[in-house]
């Protein structure tokens, strides 16, 4: 979803019809909220904040407009850069590998199976 965010964010930054910035809109917050929901997971407060604000700033229901294209270009590529340094650098929960012992059966051996030199004679 990081990859996804971050080259809708970067393609941005052309000049396109304005359906393409409501599903900018829409992409870019999606992704944020997933974001914000694994941060907080993971009790990482930091980033669920800065996420809190690519959500505010990418909110397609109460749209923050700023009117300027030299104002949004900074804006879509600094979320752009986020969501891709965060996509890959986000690390997983350590899954618990289950250590399996193997167990050898255990042979027994007796004192007439052992074959006696001459100097134990």
């Amino acid at each position: 979803m990081g990859a996804t965010c971050a080259i809708a964010c970067f393609v941005g930054v052309l000049k396109l019809p304005i359906v393409y910035y409501t599903f900018l809109r829409t992409i870019v917050s999606l992704g944020a909220i997933l974001f914000i929901y694994g941060w907080l997971r993971y009790k990482n407060y930091p980033l669920a904040f800065i996420f809190i604000l690519v959500l505010i700033f990418f909110n397609p229901l109460f749209p923050f407009y700023l009117h300027r294209k030299s104002i949004w270009i900074p804006l879509d590529i600094i979320a752009g850069l986020l969501f891709l340094l965060i996509g890959f650098y986000r690390k997983k929960e350590p899954l618990e590998e289950e250590k399996v012992t193997e167990v050898l059966p255990v042979r027994k051996t007796y004192s007439r199976d052992r074959i006696v030199s001459e100097k134990e004679k």
